[in-house]
């Protein structure tokens, strides 16, 4: 072959790989960009998921939180209201504690007077006084307690003696109150002083 011809089939050889080779090169550079775009799009998209997923963890955390915390506020008003109206359905007892011993005057002066004709005036004086004080305690939800007869309760009573019990029934009984006990509403406000059978 001659030297044209074969720079010719060199030319018609070469010609059409370098024209196809850039096509071929475009093609595999665009697939490339699209696995690569594809890729870093899948990238993206988990990223954004797990953003996604810690944001509900953690709304649910928050939401979790808040209803503790209302919980807690819930119970805290209910605590709240409670003393109040404790405070408020006892709030004259130092009040009416001073005001016991004049009672507990009034009724030794009654009875002191009991027996006495002369007297009658000044104990009717007394009664009407004394009724009148009584029930504004009452008013005031101040209740006498009754424990003559009653099973003796540390509760409610003070023992101040022991003395023997006429029969067998009345151990461990109040037999005698010196110092009458009042109720506040359901709390006690003095314990009543009694000698207890034994």
């Amino acid at each position: 072959m001659s030297k044209k011809n074969q720079n010719i089939n060199k030319e018609t050889k070469e010609q059409p790989k370098t024209e196809e080779a850039p096509e071929i090169m475009d093609i595999i550079d665009d697939e490339n960009t699209e696995m690569a775009e594809e890729t870093a799009e899948m990238a993206e998209n988990a990223r954004l998921q797990d953003e996604l997923d810690a944001a509900r963890a953690e709304i649910e955390k928050e939401k979790k939180e808040y209803l503790f915390l209302m919980a807690d506020f819930d119970n805290y008003r209910k605590r709240v209201t409670r003393e109040k109206a404790d405070i408020l359905k006892n709030a004259g007892e130092k009040v009416l504690f001073g005001l016991l011993p004049i009672v507990d005057d009034f009724e030794r002066g009654l009875a002191a007077t009991a027996g006495d004709a002369d007297g009658a005036a000044v104990r009717e004086g007394m009664e009407l006084i004394y009724n009148k004080l009584m029930k504004y305690l009452e008013s005031q939800g101040v209740k006498p307690m009754e424990s003559n007869g009653a099973p003796f309760d540390a509760d409610f009573h003070e023992a101040i003696a022991t003395i023997p019990a006429p029969s067998e029934e009345l151990k461990g009984k109040v037999l005698d109150t010196t110092t009458k006990g009042y109720m506040l509403n359901d709390k006690v406000l003095r314990h009543a002083k009694v000698a207890v059978g034994e």
